[in-house]
């Protein structure tokens, strides 16, 4: 149950923020920014408004990184009458009110920040010295006081629309992020170079129809799916993880009408249309602060994908097998990157990830790390891309190949690749396959370190 504070704790907690706020501006001697959450009602603190919160510094701090104003001291405080924090910042009091009133009045989240401006004497600074207007009401948009003064509005439709902001600018604040890093994830992807038999800053590898501009329209075109895949998976967390990847599919039909009416019917992004959109919806079902543990992702795509190589391929004959994916499972028992997937993808959790950030440990950039990571990808997982442009026998030797170049270098150097690149196009191969798990590697990269 949710704690509901008094008014007598509320007193209490604004007597000690204004201790607290004196001591500060005493030991610094400099304006302060004090960001509190306008929270109507008797519970102020809980997983939501506290994510509503994070969302507000991160907009504060981004406003303030914009202008080279660093902060000199900060300090930030939780308790159930809500949370708090302090900025001394080295910086003209008046501009730090135009920041802050940026931020209260540029999204509709901030109609629920508070960000007070002390000057080092500790007065306010009001919105008028800027020109502006009251705040304005979260329902009828009308001035706050007014309607706080007259009553005009219940507590109960105070904390719905409270509710609802709060639920809408999260989810919308996670799925832009989520897509961002999806499509960044691509472009760095097709950006690594040399890959052998695969287009890249040097080459188009073994293909005709493609080069780098190609994949670079397809992931731009990918953004909005992304993002909705993740909007998927918020939306679904409360049910059970096959119902999110239930309410993908027509999702994922229209990524890739999306991606061949970029790139003229190309096929540049078909497979990380479903290993990314898998991977965004679980980023959709689970808390921001669980996306930096890989582990926890790929488990919830697992449980998304439970019995799905059983499910799409129930039923299939050698007279009803059709793609070269059905016909290697019917054949050899090969289950493709559906197979990886309803495993927890094993190649990019055990191979590919660990061989991407032991190449940044050894002081190799991202592309050479990431060309080890790709690498060790064809190794690890059944590249049913490379199969398809040669035979089983030859995907087996180029495996072996590839392993061979590893263990001389799990690294190697750009020459050697382009080595390998030259040998991959006279062969007509391209590991396709190991590229969309590549990608899926920086993805994971990127969450667990930026986010």
């Amino acid at each position: 149950m949710e704690y509901q504070v008094t008014l007598a704790e509320m007193l209490d907690a604004r007597e000690r923020r204004f201790a607290w706020q004196q001591k500060l501006l005493a030991q610094y001697r400099l304006p302060m920014v004090c960001f509190t959450m306008n929270i109507a009602g008797p519970v102020k603190a809980g997983p939501l408004i506290r994510n509503g919160f994070e969302l507000g510094k991160r907009y504060l701090k981004e406003q303030l990184d914009s202008l080279h104003l660093p902060c000199t001291h900060w300090e930030e405080v939780h308790e159930l009458t809500g949370s708090e924090a302090c900025y001394l910042i080295d910086a003209d009091p008046l501009l730090l009110k135009e920041v802050t009133c940026s931020v209260e009045d540029c999204w509709e989240i901030g109609r629920l920040f508070d960000m007070d401006v002390l000057k080092p004497d500790g007065k306010k600074i009001s919105r008028s010295r800027l020109g502006l207007g009251p705040r304005r009401c979260l329902i009828c948009g009308g001035p706050a006081k007014e309607c706080a003064r007259s009553r005009t509005h219940t507590v109960e439709q105070l904390q719905a629309k409270t509710r609802d902001i709060l639920m809408h600018a999260v989810e919308k604040e996670d799925s832009t992020l989520a897509a961002r890093l999806a499509c960044r994830a691509l472009l760095y992807e097709v950006c690594t170079t040399p890959k052998p038999g695969l287009v890249d800053r040097e080459g188009n590898g073994s293909h005709k129809d493609m080069d780098i501009f190609t994949f670079m329209d397809s992931a731009s075109a990918l953004w909005p799916y992304f993002q909705a895949c993740t909007q998927i998976g918020r939306q679904t967390a409360g049910f059970p993880a096959k119902q999110t990847f239930l309410r993908l599919r027509p999702c994922g039909r229209k990524g890739e009408a999306d991606m061949f009416s970029a790139t003229k019917g190309i096929n540049t992004h078909k497979g990380a249309v479903f290993s990314m959109g898998v991977l965004c919806a679980s980023l959709g079902r689970l808390p921001r602060e669980q996306w930096k543990r890989p582990d926890v992702v790929l488990k919830e795509c697992s449980a998304m994908t439970k019995g799905l190589v059983e499910s799409d391929f129930y039923g299939l004959t050698k007279e009803t097998a059709v793609t070269i994916g059905q016909k290697l499972y019917l054949d050899h028992g090969i289950t493709g990157i559906r197979g990886q997937m309803e495993a927890g993808l094993p190649a990019v959790k055990d191979v590919g990830l660990p061989a991407l950030k032991k190449g940044l440990l050894k002081g190799f950039g991202l592309n050479r790390a990431g060309c080890g990571a790709l690498l060790a990808l064809i190794t690890a997982a059944t590249d049913t891309n490379l199969i398809a442009r040669s035979s089983l026998s030859a995907w087996q030797e180029t495996v072996s190949q590839v392993k061979g170049l590893l263990a001389e270098n799990p690294y190697p150097d750009p020459e050697s690749l382009r080595q390998l690149d030259l040998e991959f196009i006279q062969k007509n191969l391209s590991p396709g396959g190991s590229a969309d798990l590549l990608a899926v590697c920086y993805l994971l990269y990127f969450l667990e370190t930026e986010v």
